[in-house]
């Protein structure tokens, strides 16, 4: 792994080389969630998916093999992670056409209240960096970012359980439970990446509690 300085110096030249671009994916995200929250529907988890699956492409491909490569040091890393970013939007692309998931906050009102209020969090991301005296350049946004987008794509997939692609949620969950407490945190203090530690936690306990709840289709 690289020193946290050298890791904060390949974060900040990467945002000031994609700015503007963090800002628009911010606000689209914003958008669908807004969309989401008042009126879900099944166009509205159609653009939601074409957003994740332009999302997580840009992170798998200009993040991890082209403007951030050095980010896994002098391993293949880069490669790896950016193979699983890579499948992940594959895996939302297939369903555009498929049309098997369909986001919805119609669950339990304990499952929405968790849903919404870290759904919140995610996109309190740049609010925690600016807290903790980041550049605007360093400033960590869903959409551009691995591990924000990770929490995003997440808690959106636990709104589409039981009809969700279950290979794409559990590759979201090795990047999003592990690597916080083992190495953002403690080795970068990347500490914005709590948030993204507590939508993995929420988002394995819905997967073990509803794997065995059958798909019945529309």
């Amino acid at each position: 792994m690289i020193p946290a300085q050298e890791w904060w110096s390949i974060i900040e030249a990467y945002g000031a080389r994609i700015w503007p671009s963090q800002i628009v994916f911010y606000i689209f995200a914003l958008l669908l969630i807004g969309w989401l929250f008042f009126k879900p529907s099944r166009i509205q988890s159609t653009f939601t998916k074409l957003y994740l699956t332009i999302a997580f492409a840009w992170n798998g491909i200009m993040f991890f093999l082209i403007l951030a490569k050095d980010i896994t040091g002098e391993s293949y890393g880069n490669y790896c992670f950016g193979s699983l970013f890579i499948i992940v939007s594959l895996l939302f692309a297939i369903d555009l056409f498929r049309q098997k998931m369909r986001f919805s906050l119609r669950a339990s009102e304990w499952r929405t209240s968790f849903t919404v209020g870290l759904l919140v969090l995610v996109f309190c991301y740049p609010l925690v960096g600016i807290a903790l005296g980041h550049s605007s350049a360093r400033l960590i946004m869903p959409g551009t970012f691995p591990c924000p987008t990770t929490a995003l794509g997440l808690i959106l997939l636990t709104t589409a359980i039981p009809r969700v692609n279950k290979i794409a949620y559990i590759l979201l969950l090795v990047w999003a439970v592990p690597f916080p407490p083992l190495i953002q945190l403690p080795k970068y203090g990347v500490y914005e990446d709590a948030i993204m530690f507590a939508c993995g936690i929420y988002s394995l306990i819905l997967l073990v509690r509803y794997w065995k709840v059958k798909d019945t289709g529309d």
